[in-house]
């Protein structure tokens, strides 16, 4: 009997199996990182042959570091990073150019376009999303008008389109030889394509956007006990596995995070940040520049739906500090040199590399370093680094709490950050809230493992899995109301500096 559930967890920057037991405990882990391609200022890119290798490398690695043989997972779960476009070609697998990665700003002017007719809103009742470069269809509009090859087979019905776990499940399940093409609700929800209540894609934003709806994958449960298929005897697993789990990351990491209830809310900290708030059974219409975004959808179950703020620069600010800027040479060691001062001195730093995601959603932002003085060092640049990431976290929930007339009571935190202390106290400081790790971190890859278990019977329910959610360290705020209002009233100031660079 099969005593493991395996999931993929296809990253901006790298590609990681994790293989998990019954409790959820990690049992074997394998990881690659992948080129990021920056063609231009603002451009983002990914191969995604590149990708589809890293995936089978890892899930051989983590095979054999775990010791057991791949008929021993009773099913495979994916998740990944959304909005992330390829489009390829269905008899080969040739993709027609390198994926467009959800950072990219490239569509900017088939936004602006869209804005100019209709404004920013124009697709949110339906969608729940603003008009933004962030999502996926603009990026495939831009791959059809810029590619003949592409739009020609479109035309044709011989192109896909997917998001980057649909590229895998149509790989894992026979690429050319017969492959799936799906996508999950979960991730179907943030291509500005589907209507949020019917789960169908839109027919009028498609001819809007002159996308062939002969190209999009199907449209599935996270959790789906209809296998979408099985892995190949010959391929990575080395054995025939049901696929039938995926979510895309953060609404993984939701489910992985146990907020099965509506006003359960967690925060990812990875390349960005993402604050998702369970909503229940019905859609709620942000009035503050949130998303709303399907959370996850059982077969033979109603969609749950979810609120969500998107950063898109927090630890990749730190790979910045380290890659651009020289000022350390490995990550973790951003704390240590934060460490060495007291505060921030006053240095404030607005990530706006792509522009300003939630709740601002300022394509025209770019990226500030303000209030230096000759009193600022290295260890205030780091140490502003860092509150970068909790103060738009504050952002995020302000705004929540204004769309859900809830006050968040605790935030349940994952990521590759959160191992980080001095973050994760700055967090509960400025927010006024404790600040809660799981033993299991992480949690992305878990919501994978849990929506492919679940599907197979492997977990009977969510009770099951609620055991298995454990408590691991939880920091309590311990700044005063004064000083917490100060230094957030500086930080909207220095927000305010980045609007309107780009003309």
């Amino acid at each position: 009997m099969a005593e493991y559930i395996g999931a993929v967890d296809q990253g901006t920057t790298s590609t990681r199996f994790i293989i998990f037991d019954r409790e959820g405990r990690i049992v074997g882990l394998d990881q690659k990182e992948h080129e990021q391609i920056f063609p231009r200022p603002g451009w983002v890119e990914h191969d995604p042959l590149e990708i589809w290798n890293n995936t089978r490398l890892v899930i051989q690695g983590a095979l054999a570091k775990a010791g057991i043989a791949g008929a021993d997972l009773a099913a495979v779960g994916i998740t990944n990073q959304r909005e992330t476009t390829v489009l390829w070609d269905r008899d080969t697998g040739r993709p027609y150019c390198n994926a467009i990665v959800w950072q990219c700003t490239r569509t900017d002017h088939i936004c602006r376009e869209l804005v100019r007719d209709g404004g920013q809103d124009r697709f949110r009742e339906k969608t729940g999303l603003p008009v933004a470069t962030y999502f996926s269809g603009p990026k495939i509009k831009w791959i059809l008008d810029n590619n003949s090859e592409a739009r020609a087979a479109a035309l044709r019905g011989k192109a896909c389109f997917g998001t980057m776990e649909t590229w895998v499940i149509w790989w894992l399940t026979g690429g050319p030889e017969g492959g799936t093409h799906v996508t999950d609700v979960t991730n179907a929800s943030r291509t500005m394509l589907m209507d949020l209540r019917s789960l169908k894609w839109d027919e009028e934003i498609l001819d809007r956007l002159g996308i062939p709806e002969q190209i999009l994958p199907r449209i599935v449960p996270s959790s789906d006990s209809d296998y979408w298929g099985f892995t190949a005897e010959d391929g990575p697993a080395g054995a025939r596995i049901p696929v039938c789990g995926a979510l895309g990351d953060q609404q993984a990491a939701l489910v992985g995070q146990h907020c099965f209830e509506p006003g359960q809310a967690k925060n990812t900290y990875g390349t960005g940040c993402f604050l998702l708030l369970n909503t229940g059974e019905g859609p709620v219409t942000s009035k503050h520049g949130l998303i709303t975004t399907v959370a996850y959808q059982r077969r033979g179950h109603e969609p749950i739906y979810a609120l969500e703020g998107s950063i898109a620069i927090a630890g990749a600010l730190v790979q910045w500090l380290r890659d651009n800027i020289g000022l350390i040479s490995e990550a973790p060691q951003v704390e240590d040199l934060a460490r060495t001062v007291e505060d921030s001195g006053g240095v404030y730093i607005v990530p706006a590399f792509s522009g300003l995601f939630a709740p601002y959603w300022r394509s025209d932002a770019r990226g500030a370093m303000v209030g230096l003085t000759r009193y600022a060092n290295r260890g205030h640049i780091a140490r502003a680094v860092l509150e970068a990431c909790a103060y738009q976290t504050r952002d995020i929930v302000e705004a929540m709490n204004k769309d859900s007339g809830v006050e968040l009571a605790h935030l349940k935190v994952d990521g590759g950050m959160v191992f980080n202390d001095l973050l994760m106290q700055f967090q509960a400081d400025t927010l006024g809230v404790p600040v809660i790790r799981p033993r299991v971190a992480e949690t992305t890859c878990l919501g994978a493992a849990y929506a492919a278990g679940l599907a197979t019977g492997f977990w009977s329910g969510f009770d099951e899995l609620t055991r298995n959610w454990k408590e691991d360290k939880r920091w309590d705020p311990a700044m005063d109301q004064r000083e917490r209002a100060e230094g957030y009233r500086g930080w909207k100031k220095a927000v305010e500096r980045t609007f309107n660079w780009v003309e």
